[in-house]
């Protein structure tokens, strides 16, 4: 325990840095924890999509999404993300929405705007559509 101290003693910047990436990953671990828009696995979409009728919300761009997506999944132009329009989801706002971008970390964003405009089933699949793909299920193109 002394040779601790004396170590952060002499390395004030250092020891700081370590304590505020410390502070960094428990703020966010309890933030995720506590958050109504929850991560699920590519198990768990499936399970949402063929047993409660779960919509895949594709966010990535176009031409990303025309080289491959979810099965039976929507695409949803930036343009209307940017401004909030989700008026083209209203029929499925009592379902469960699970948001895929490329790498599940975007689609964080645009599942806690959904779930503001009402949408209290909205999700996230965790790791994105670079999960789908390595977990080898069925692509559309």
């Amino acid at each position: 325990m002394e040779q601790l101290i004396t170590f952060a003693s002499d390395n004030g910047m250092l020891s700081a840095v370590w304590v505020a990436l410390v502070v960094m990953i428990i703020v966010t671990t309890v933030k995720m924890q506590m958050s109504p828009i929850k991560q699920i696995s590519t198990q768990d979409l499936t399970f949402l999509m063929n047993k409660e009728e779960g919509i895949a919300l594709d966010i990535r761009k176009e031409k990303e999404f025309k080289a491959g997506h979810i099965l039976d999944a929507i695409s949803l132009p930036s343009e209307k993300i940017d401004k909030n329009d989700f008026t083209s989801l209203e029929k499925y706002k009592d379902k469960p929405i699970i948001v895929v971008c490329a790498a599940g970390m975007s689609a964080v964003q645009i599942a806690n705007d959904l779930y503001k405009g009402g949408f209290t089933r909205a999700s996230v699949l965790k790791g994105g559509m670079n999960s789908w793909t390595s977990a080898g299920l069925p692509v559309a193109k």
